[in-house]
Protein backbone atom coordinates (compact mmCIF):
# COMPACT_ATOMS: atom_id res chain seq x y z
CA UNK A 1 0.00 0.00 0.00
CA UNK A 2 1.28 3.34 -0.77
CA UNK A 3 1.24 6.06 1.44
CA UNK A 4 -1.36 7.98 -0.36
CA UNK A 5 -3.57 4.76 0.10
CA UNK A 6 -2.55 4.43 3.40
CA UNK A 7 -3.70 8.02 4.48
CA UNK A 8 -7.36 6.53 3.67
CA UNK A 9 -7.41 2.69 4.58
CA UNK A 10 -9.72 2.06 7.55
CA UNK A 11 -10.68 5.66 8.77
CA UNK A 12 -11.41 9.22 7.94
CA UNK A 13 -8.75 11.10 6.99
CA UNK A 14 -7.79 15.03 8.27
CA UNK A 15 -5.54 16.50 6.19
CA UNK A 16 -4.22 19.96 7.55
CA UNK A 17 -2.67 22.64 5.20
CA UNK A 18 0.36 25.04 6.02
CA UNK A 19 2.71 27.16 3.94
CA UNK A 20 6.41 26.11 3.65
CA UNK A 21 8.57 29.06 5.75
CA UNK A 22 5.72 30.28 7.83
CA UNK A 23 6.79 31.54 9.94
CA UNK A 24 10.25 30.16 8.71
CA UNK A 25 11.10 26.77 7.65
CA UNK A 26 12.88 25.65 10.76
CA UNK A 27 9.26 25.61 12.52
CA UNK A 28 7.57 24.03 9.33
CA UNK A 29 10.24 21.04 9.91
CA UNK A 30 8.51 20.95 13.13
CA UNK A 31 5.29 21.30 12.47
CA UNK A 32 4.95 18.27 10.08
CA UNK A 33 5.85 15.62 12.49
CA UNK A 34 3.99 17.12 15.18
CA UNK A 35 0.69 17.38 12.71
CA UNK A 36 1.64 14.06 11.85
CA UNK A 37 2.28 12.27 15.46
CA UNK A 38 -1.45 14.23 16.20
CA UNK A 39 -3.14 12.24 13.70
CA UNK A 40 -2.97 14.08 10.64
CA UNK A 41 -3.02 11.36 7.58
CA UNK A 42 -1.91 13.75 5.25
CA UNK A 43 0.00 17.01 5.20
CA UNK A 44 -0.60 19.71 2.26
CA UNK A 45 2.40 21.78 2.09
CA UNK A 46 1.73 25.12 -0.36
CA UNK A 47 4.46 26.67 -1.83
CA UNK A 48 4.31 29.92 -1.88
CA UNK A 49 3.64 32.33 -4.83
CA UNK A 50 2.78 35.83 -5.52
CA UNK A 51 -0.47 35.54 -7.08
CA UNK A 52 -2.20 32.78 -5.50
CA UNK A 53 -5.83 32.56 -6.99
CA UNK A 54 -7.46 30.34 -5.45
CA UNK A 55 -6.57 30.80 -1.82
CA UNK A 56 -8.02 33.13 0.36
CA UNK A 57 -6.47 36.55 2.21
CA UNK A 58 -5.14 34.47 4.86
CA UNK A 59 -2.96 31.82 2.93
CA UNK A 60 -2.40 35.13 0.86
CA UNK A 61 -0.77 37.42 3.59
CA UNK A 62 1.26 33.84 4.37
CA UNK A 63 2.67 33.40 1.24
CA UNK A 64 3.70 37.39 1.38
CA UNK A 65 5.17 36.67 4.62
CA UNK A 66 7.19 33.47 3.97
CA UNK A 67 8.33 35.15 0.05
CA UNK A 68 9.49 38.34 2.01
CA UNK A 69 11.56 36.03 4.48
CA UNK A 70 13.28 34.92 1.32
CA UNK A 71 11.73 31.32 1.19
CA UNK A 72 12.67 29.38 -2.15
CA UNK A 73 11.37 26.14 -4.24
CA UNK A 74 14.95 24.99 -3.88
CA UNK A 75 15.13 25.94 0.36
CA UNK A 76 11.51 23.99 0.32
CA UNK A 77 13.19 21.18 -1.47
CA UNK A 78 16.10 20.89 1.17
CA UNK A 79 13.40 21.67 3.99
CA UNK A 80 11.22 18.54 2.62
CA UNK A 81 13.85 16.06 2.59
CA UNK A 82 15.05 17.38 6.20
CA UNK A 83 11.29 16.46 7.75
CA UNK A 84 11.35 12.76 5.26
CA UNK A 85 13.74 12.04 7.84
CA UNK A 86 11.80 12.22 10.64
CA UNK A 87 8.13 11.27 9.67
CA UNK A 88 6.54 8.95 6.98
CA UNK A 89 3.15 10.90 7.01
CA UNK A 90 2.05 11.64 2.81
CA UNK A 91 2.76 14.86 1.91
CA UNK A 92 1.36 16.83 -1.10
CA UNK A 93 2.45 20.15 -2.54
CA UNK A 94 -0.22 22.55 -3.39
CA UNK A 95 1.27 25.01 -5.78
CA UNK A 96 0.41 26.45 -9.22
CA UNK A 97 1.49 26.15 -12.82
CA UNK A 98 3.45 29.22 -12.99
CA UNK A 99 6.02 28.32 -10.07
CA UNK A 100 6.21 24.60 -11.37
CA UNK A 101 6.71 26.00 -14.88
CA UNK A 102 9.49 28.89 -14.30
CA UNK A 103 11.38 26.00 -11.99
CA UNK A 104 11.48 23.47 -14.91
CA UNK A 105 8.38 21.13 -14.77
CA UNK A 106 10.53 17.77 -15.40
CA UNK A 107 13.15 19.48 -12.78
CA UNK A 108 10.56 20.28 -10.22
CA UNK A 109 8.86 16.79 -10.21
CA UNK A 110 12.23 14.94 -10.21
CA UNK A 111 13.18 16.98 -7.20
CA UNK A 112 9.54 16.14 -5.65
CA UNK A 113 10.57 12.55 -5.90
CA UNK A 114 14.13 13.39 -4.43
CA UNK A 115 13.16 15.32 -1.01
CA UNK A 116 9.95 12.18 -0.45
CA UNK A 117 6.64 14.32 -1.66
CA UNK A 118 4.02 11.80 -2.75
CA UNK A 119 1.18 14.20 -4.45
CA UNK A 120 0.59 17.37 -6.32
CA UNK A 121 -2.34 20.00 -6.22
CA UNK A 122 -2.68 22.37 -8.41
CA UNK A 123 -5.48 24.28 -8.09
CA UNK A 124 -5.21 26.30 -11.94
CA UNK A 125 -4.55 23.49 -13.93
CA UNK A 126 -7.93 22.19 -15.05
CA UNK A 127 -8.83 18.89 -15.95
CA UNK A 128 -8.38 19.27 -19.92
CA UNK A 129 -4.46 20.96 -19.65
CA UNK A 130 -3.15 18.73 -17.10
CA UNK A 131 -1.80 16.73 -19.59
CA UNK A 132 1.31 19.27 -19.01
CA UNK A 133 2.08 17.67 -16.10
CA UNK A 134 1.06 13.85 -16.15
CA UNK A 135 3.41 12.46 -18.20
CA UNK A 136 6.44 14.08 -15.30
CA UNK A 137 4.69 12.66 -12.42
CA UNK A 138 3.80 8.97 -13.85
CA UNK A 139 7.57 9.21 -15.08
CA UNK A 140 8.66 10.30 -11.27
CA UNK A 141 6.11 8.38 -9.46
CA UNK A 142 4.30 11.91 -8.21
CA UNK A 143 0.38 11.69 -7.91
CA UNK A 144 -1.61 14.44 -9.30
CA UNK A 145 -4.42 14.56 -7.37
CA UNK A 146 -7.31 16.13 -9.35
CA UNK A 147 -9.48 18.94 -7.88
CA UNK A 148 -13.85 18.94 -7.81
CA UNK A 149 -16.42 21.95 -8.01
CA UNK A 150 -19.74 21.95 -8.51
CA UNK A 151 -20.46 20.98 -11.85
CA UNK A 152 -22.35 18.95 -14.28
CA UNK A 153 -22.80 15.31 -13.71
CA UNK A 154 -21.00 14.75 -17.18
CA UNK A 155 -17.62 16.45 -15.97
CA UNK A 156 -17.62 15.32 -12.91
CA UNK A 157 -17.47 11.69 -14.40
CA UNK A 158 -15.38 12.25 -16.82
CA UNK A 159 -12.70 13.86 -14.13
CA UNK A 160 -13.70 11.10 -11.29
CA UNK A 161 -12.42 8.39 -14.45
CA UNK A 162 -9.25 9.28 -14.34
CA UNK A 163 -8.68 10.69 -10.84
CA UNK A 164 -5.83 9.03 -8.88
CA UNK A 165 -4.91 8.62 -4.99
CA UNK A 166 -7.82 11.24 -4.16
CA UNK A 167 -10.12 13.71 -5.20
CA UNK A 168 -10.54 17.44 -4.03
CA UNK A 169 -13.77 18.12 -3.74
CA UNK A 170 -12.81 22.03 -3.47
CA UNK A 171 -15.65 24.91 -2.64
CA UNK A 172 -16.31 28.54 -1.64
CA UNK A 173 -19.56 28.00 -0.39
CA UNK A 174 -18.53 27.44 3.16
CA UNK A 175 -19.57 25.28 5.89
CA UNK A 176 -22.64 27.37 8.20
CA UNK A 177 -23.56 25.22 11.22
CA UNK A 178 -25.87 21.84 10.72
CA UNK A 179 -26.57 20.16 7.92
CA UNK A 180 -26.86 22.41 5.26
CA UNK A 181 -28.24 22.99 1.35
CA UNK A 182 -24.74 23.06 0.93
CA UNK A 183 -24.04 20.02 2.31
CA UNK A 184 -26.50 18.27 0.09
CA UNK A 185 -25.15 19.49 -2.72
CA UNK A 186 -21.89 18.26 -1.85
CA UNK A 187 -23.35 14.90 -1.11
CA UNK A 188 -25.02 14.53 -4.79
CA UNK A 189 -21.97 15.26 -6.15
CA UNK A 190 -19.58 12.76 -4.03
CA UNK A 191 -22.30 10.31 -4.96
CA UNK A 192 -21.70 10.76 -8.84
CA UNK A 193 -18.07 10.50 -8.31
CA UNK A 194 -18.84 7.06 -6.40
CA UNK A 195 -20.56 5.77 -9.07
CA UNK A 196 -18.29 6.49 -11.57
CA UNK A 197 -14.89 5.19 -9.64
CA UNK A 198 -14.38 4.29 -5.96
CA UNK A 199 -11.85 6.64 -5.01
CA UNK A 200 -11.50 8.48 -1.54
CA UNK A 201 -13.10 12.02 -1.91
CA UNK A 202 -11.74 14.64 0.83
CA UNK A 203 -13.56 17.92 1.41
CA UNK A 204 -11.73 21.72 1.76
CA UNK A 205 -14.16 24.33 3.39
CA UNK A 206 -12.17 26.43 5.30
CA UNK A 207 -12.84 24.19 8.65
CA UNK A 208 -12.29 25.85 11.64
CA UNK A 209 -14.21 23.78 14.30
CA UNK A 210 -14.53 20.00 15.18
CA UNK A 211 -18.47 20.46 14.85
CA UNK A 212 -17.72 21.53 11.18
CA UNK A 213 -15.52 18.33 10.64
CA UNK A 214 -17.61 16.33 11.75
CA UNK A 215 -20.46 17.60 9.49
CA UNK A 216 -18.52 16.78 6.01
CA UNK A 217 -16.91 13.63 8.03
CA UNK A 218 -20.10 12.57 7.30
CA UNK A 219 -21.02 12.64 3.72
CA UNK A 220 -16.64 12.56 2.26
CA UNK A 221 -13.78 10.43 3.42
CA UNK A 222 -11.21 13.29 4.34
CA UNK A 223 -11.35 16.96 5.19
CA UNK A 224 -9.25 19.44 5.11
CA UNK A 225 -8.38 23.05 6.58
CA UNK A 226 -5.71 25.19 5.95
CA UNK A 227 -6.96 29.20 6.89
CA UNK A 228 -7.71 28.41 10.75
CA UNK A 229 -4.17 26.58 10.58
CA UNK A 230 -2.37 29.57 9.08
CA UNK A 231 -4.25 31.86 11.68
CA UNK A 232 -2.17 29.77 14.60
CA UNK A 233 0.38 30.48 12.64
CA UNK A 234 0.08 34.28 12.27
CA UNK A 235 -1.14 34.70 15.40
CA UNK A 236 1.81 32.29 17.32
CA UNK A 237 4.84 32.64 15.12
CA UNK A 238 7.70 30.20 16.28
CA UNK A 239 5.53 29.64 19.34
CA UNK A 240 3.05 28.10 16.87
CA UNK A 241 3.61 24.26 17.14
CA UNK A 242 2.04 23.44 20.10
CA UNK A 243 -0.87 25.03 18.87
CA UNK A 244 -1.26 23.84 16.05
CA UNK A 245 -0.86 19.65 17.35
CA UNK A 246 -3.59 20.70 19.24
CA UNK A 247 -5.95 21.96 16.83
CA UNK A 248 -5.28 18.98 14.54
CA UNK A 249 -5.45 16.42 17.65
CA UNK A 250 -8.86 17.72 18.01
CA UNK A 251 -10.24 17.61 14.63
CA UNK A 252 -8.45 13.76 13.92
CA UNK A 253 -10.27 12.93 17.37
CA UNK A 254 -13.75 14.89 16.04
CA UNK A 255 -13.79 12.84 13.01
CA UNK A 256 -12.36 9.67 14.05
CA UNK A 257 -15.74 9.36 15.71
CA UNK A 258 -17.85 9.79 12.79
Amino acid sequence: MNRIAGAFADKKAFIPFITAGDPNLEITEKLVPAMAEAGAALVEIGIPFSDPVAEGVVIQKADERTLKAGTTTDKIFASVKRIREKTEVPLAFTTYMNPIYTYGTERFLANCRECGIDALIVPDVPFEEKAELVPYCKQYGITLISMLASTSRERIRMIAKEAEGFLYCASSMGVNGACSENNTELKQILDVVKEEKQIPCAIGFGISTAEQAIEISEIADGVSAGSAIVKLLEEYGEFAVEPVRAFVASIVKAVAAV
